[in-house]
């Protein structure tokens, strides 16, 4: 076990009541993506005080904050802090009940239903633990507070606003998730732990007319069905059952008014998989089938594409993950577990593609053990909400406190001297 762990451990005990002050001060304040003001506001001033050294508005509402702590390896460890557009429905005395225009100028509910909340607390945990024990570890950490995860752009605005030239090349990049699972596990895994993830509005185009007079027109909604049956029949059909792939079709928009035949309709699709092949096949067969589709229906023009949103495969460094795990184990002893790679997708590769540097990424459970296991023995773990669920609802404790033992676990994994001669 590092020495920053074990240095640092009796002090998490400490510092809860603070954290669980702030998480709950974040959740009933969640912010849309890349609207972050005021979160990245309260995680720049709060590592400022610590020492850090403190850029803000990287990538419109991004925080990177610096703590050089003598030679030794550079440490980036990331966390996300927007919020969904949708209300809450967990009941606790701590929900969020803010509303908030997205990007369409569309008043929606706002909750933090992804967890995003915990990992900035978790981090600002970490960050004030390893500034207050500068002597457990050498090296320079990068705590990085990341805007938009869940549109996909929050890694990318930041990347794009010259963060590999103006920040130190990190040595190793990691993050962690909250996730569905016994509080208080740890789950890990080397390669491929998520999928990658393509969103897609398509617009078909027909000819409107009067609901009395369908021969008249070209009617978009039969088309709008027409599609959104044959696409299922991609990875049904398709696809090798040995490869996973998922497509969902979430959003049919067509028309105002029973007996008017509209001029179009707009599918919005989700795509998930875990092979690049896979990935761009489905992505083919999309369009094929969309403009297929059309010419079968006489359309007057091909469809419209528009990609939503875009998640690269999240495929974790095989020597670093090792390194995780052995630190992990180490601390967490059965609790620490080899998790089988999740259909959820995530931004975060991006920044270890982009500077060419291993990264890692794991999760961390947050159902109550108990309602897991008589959830599992029923078989009903389906019934447990998860994530995006409106009743996601991470047990405080000892979520809380797992999550900056992880982080610090992870980073101690590289800044303990001990560890670095090896």
């Amino acid at each position: 076990m590092s020495k920053l762990i074990e240095t640092t451990s009796s002090a998490i005990d400490a510092l809860l009541p603070e954290l669980e002050a702030i998480y709950k001060d974040l959740h009933q304040h969640p912010e849309l993506s890349m609207q972050e003001v005021r979160t990245a506001g309260i995680v720049a001033d709060y590592v400022e005080k610590l020492g850090y050294e403190v850029t803000r508005h990287v990538g419109i509402t991004g925080v990177v904050a610096l703590l050089r702590n003598g030679d030794g390896p550079t440490v980036m460890l990331r966390a996300d802090m927007d919020a969904l557009p949708m209300a809450e429905a967990t009941g606790l005395p701590y929900a969020s009940t803010v509303k908030a225009k997205d990007e369409d100028g569309i008043e929606v509910g706002v909750a933090h239903a992804c967890g995003h909340d915990m990992h900035v607390t978790w981090l600002l945990g970490a960050a004030r633990l390893m500034a207050e024990h500068r002597d457990a570890w050498r090296g320079t950490l990068m705590a990085v507070f990341q805007p938009g995860e869940e549109i996909g752009r929050g890694a990318r605005s930041m990347l794009d606003d010259g963060m590999t030239t103006r920040f130190p090349k990190p040595d190793v990049i990691l993050g962690q998730h909250v996730m569905f699972g016994p509080a208080g596990t740890v789950g890990y895994r080397s390669g491929t732990i998520l999928s990658a993830a393509d969103s897609l509005k398509v617009k078909l185009f027909g000819r409107g007319s009067h609901g009395s007079q369908p021969q008249t027109s070209i009617d978009p909604v039969i088309m709008a069905a027409s599609t959104t049956l044959r696409l299922q029949t991609i990875v049904s059909r398709e696809i090798a059952p040995s490869d996973s792939a998922v497509l969902t079709v979430g959003s049919i928009q067509a028309g105002t008014k029973e007996n008017i035949i509209p001029d179009d309709a707009t599918l919005k699709l989700n795509v998930r998989s875990y092979d690049e092949d896979v990935r761009e096949y489905m992505l083919g067969a999309i369009r094929r089938i969309c403009c297929a589709e059309c010419v079968a229906s006489n359309a007057p023009r091909e469809p419209e594409f528009t990609t939503l949103s875009s998640y690269p495969l999240t495929v974790n460094d095989a020597a670093a993950t090792e390194r995780l795990r052995n630190a992990f184990e180490a601390r967490f002893g059965k609790h620490a577990y080899e998790a089988q790679p999740a259909a959820a997708s995530e931004d975060f590769s991006l920044f270890g593609r982009e500077w060419g540097v291993p990264y890692s990424f794991w999760f961390v459970g947050s159902t109550d053990p108990e309602t897991f296991r008589k959830a599992r023995e029923a078989k009903k773990l389906n019934e447990i909400p998860s994530n995006h669920s409106p009743k996601f609802a991470p047990l405080l404790h000892p979520t809380l406190r797992t999550g900056i033992e992880t982080m610090l676990c992870a980073a101690g994994a590289w800044f303990d001297q001990r560890e670095q001669a090896l």
